[in-house]
């Protein structure tokens, strides 16, 4: 027999074990194993923090339940640990808010209950109240005068409740991972406080959270690969967004001042350490700004959400220094020896690093392609912004006005990570027009940053819209650096994973 078949029959014995029990709860005790509301139940950590010394101190064996000064409360959490000893059992719960040790007494609880207490398994869900005390030992615990199981389990957690040690498993029964493995629960109520303090913080600074659409019928605002759907009613595709910028800009056109929105995009690309194809980003316009503006607003953002130093694998990020600054053209001279501008010396270098297309491509992807090089170069302890990119790479951007073929745009990197694109935005419609004609002309759909045309967004462009700044930062990516986590899977609750259970 296989340790496969062995584990798969351990498993199976322990559910079978499991419903047994289950079976005689409801035969023997008769009690409903699915429990019903409860009301007035706090979180453990809340009913730990009641403890109170001098009560504890006062409690000098069993006094009367009307003479104990100790405060009283009732919570409600899976079993993570479990020891019955005779007239006395002990468990600790653990909820969203951490653990708390539940002590049993035969002589406190009925007959019934007790019995119940005495014979829980790891993963049930039990809801317990009594005074807040202590144990011989010192430990903070509820002396259970009223024991019950609302959410009887029947599935084996993992051994010893060390957590689930296997990485897939984690990813793909978060719901275990999150009371199982420690640190897990963590990371993402600290992103759910990440989320909330970006917003607080946009809207201090005058900026109005909007919707936009999530099905386009154009894909467009990013260089990416979209997915596409069907909408049975209209008999149209669409694309699942790939970036919010072109609704936002409307927006700006309209006559909104600062807009911003947190939501999903969608980008039909790889899946990495970095990549989830379905992610959080944030985008912002602000009329009347430029790049150095919302430049200045991230970093004043990264450092509020960071307070300081923050550690990311073995690197120590400081957020409060002021963030280096290099621009694209001197990276990619320091990396590959030549000017970026110049055409020959560029394809030079692509065909040294055995770019089968170097004699033919253009030569701003050459640049583009061979500048993940140069990204390597980069202090990924020290936040760094990059500018000055090649306005053929930034068909959005405005470019400057001394050299045309630079853009008012920058890049964002921190530990080895882009974080997010800033930009003076591109107002003219007669500019951006031909921008996207020239995206499209020869152009595969592996290398255009646009797949179509937007008609309806150059009809606002034609409107007007204001002079803006604007940027959009991967929300997923910030939540990494700001709980050390190296892995975007560590981040997102569901992350995408094979069916089959292969490797991605």
């Amino acid at each position: 027999m296989s340790v496969t078949d062995s584990t798969d029959r351990t498993e199976s014995d322990l559910v079978a074990a499991r419903r047994a029990k289950l079976a005689r709860w409801r035969d023997d005790l008769g009690i409903d194993p699915w429990g019903c509301r409860v009301d007035g139940l706090v979180p453990l950590a809340e009913a730990r923090s009641m403890f109170d010394e001098a009560a504890a101190d006062a409690i000098d064996g069993d006094p009367p339940p009307d003479t104990d000064p100790r405060p009283r409360a009732a919570v409600a959490g899976r079993v993570i640990q479990h020891r019955a000893m005779g007239k006395l059992c002990f468990m600790v719960l653990r909820d969203e808010s951490g653990d708390l040790q539940i002590s049993c007494s035969k002589a406190e609880l009925e007959t019934s209950s007790f019995k119940l207490a005495s014979k829980v398994d790891y993963g049930d869900i039990i809801v317990a109240a009594g005074p807040i005390g202590r144990t011989k030992r010192g430990e903070i615990c509820i002396w259970a005068d009223r024991f019950e199981v609302h959410c009887k389990s029947l599935a084996p957690p993992p051994e010893k409740f060390h957590g689930l040690t296997d990485a897939e498993q984690r990813y793909r029964r978060r719901y275990v991972d999150m009371y199982a493995t420690p640190g897990t629960m963590e990371t993402f109520l600290r992103r759910s406080q990440i989320v909330s303090e970006i917003r607080r913080f946009m809207e201090e600074h005058d900026f109005i959270e909007v919707e936009t659409p999530m099905m386009q019928p154009v894909a467009g605002g990013a260089a990416a690969r979209p997915f596409v759907t069907h909408h049975n009613a209209l008999d149209i595709d669409l694309y699942l967004r790939i970036a919010p910028e072109l609704y936002l800009k409307r927006l700006l056109v309209g006559g909104m001042r600062r807009v911003f929105e947190i939501n999903r995009n969608f980008r039909n690309e790889g899946i990495s350490r970095r990549h989830n194809p379905e992610f959080t980003m944030m985008e912002a316009y602000e009329a009347f700004g430029d790049c150095e503006s919302v430049m200045s607003l991230t970093e004043s953002l990264f450092r509020k959400l960071a307070g300081g130093t923050v550690a990311f694998g073995d690197l120590m990020i400081d957020y409060e220094a002021a963030f280096e600054r290099t621009t694209y053209g001197d990276l990619f001279e320091k990396t590959h020896g030549c000017d970026m501008r110049d055409a020959d010396a560029v394809r030079k270098v692509a065909s040294s690093k055995g770019f089968d297309d170097a004699s033919t491509k253009d030569p701003w992807l050459l640049v583009e392609a061979l500048f993940d090089e140069a990204e390597e170069a980069i202090d990924p302890s020290r936040p760094t912004w990059v500018t000055d990119f090649p306005a053929p790479l930034s068909p959005l951007s405005r470019p400057h006005a001394d050299d045309p073929s630079i853009a008012w745009r920058a890049e964002l990197f921190i530990a080895g990570m882009e974080l997010g694109n800033f930009y003076t935005e591109l107002n003219d419609p007669d500019i951006q027009r031909a921008r996207f004609t020239e995206q499209l002309a020869g152009i595969n759909d592996e290398d255009a940053a646009f797949r179509s045309l937007d008609e309806d967004f150059l009809d606002a462009l034609l409107v007007g819209m204001p002079p803006a700044g604007g940027f959009g930062i991967g929300i997923d990516r910030v939540v990494m650096l700001m709980t050390g986590n190296t892995s975007i899977r560590d981040v997102v609750l569901f992350p995408l994973m094979r069916s089959d259970g292969g490797s991605e």
